[in-house]
């Protein structure tokens, strides 16, 4: 059975770091894309930010391009995303997500509905 757990979150002042990280278990995702994506009260899940495992490639919404990083430990089998410079607007339930690499390319790799599996989140918050 697969798993994906967040952990991470927290409450941090505007203009610092969390790094939220995923644990992924019940299978290897070698032909997976891994994903994560944010959920504010009020508002539609949306993209954050993806890879393609064996790629190299890294997909960022335009919100938090340069500010946020996706890398992964395949020996671990865990995601890792590192905010920097967080803003109140970026406080959301942050999901990790992974998906059966079917086609290639970035639209696949950046909507919610090419993904198969989902953590339970964890809380970010950001103080102004």
């Amino acid at each position: 059975q697969v798993q994906l757990v967040e952990s991470g979150g927290g409450l941090v002042q505007a203009g610092g770091s969390l790094r939220l990280s995923c644990a992924a278990s019940g299978r290897t995702f070698s032909n997976y894309h891994m994903g994560w994506f944010r959920q504010a009260p009020g508002k539609e899940r949306a993209f954050v930010a993806a890879f393609k495992r064996g790629t190299g490639n890294t997909y960022y919404s335009d919100s938090v391009k340069g500010r946020f990083t996706i890398s992964d430990d395949a020996a671990k089998n865990t995601v890792y995303l590192q905010m920097n410079s967080l803003k109140p607007e970026d406080a959301a339930l942050y999901y990790c997500a992974a998906g059966r690499t079917l086609y290639s390319g970035s639209y696949y790799y950046t909507h919610s509905q090419y993904y198969d599996y989902w953590g339970q989140g964890t809380q970010v918050t950001v103080s102004s």
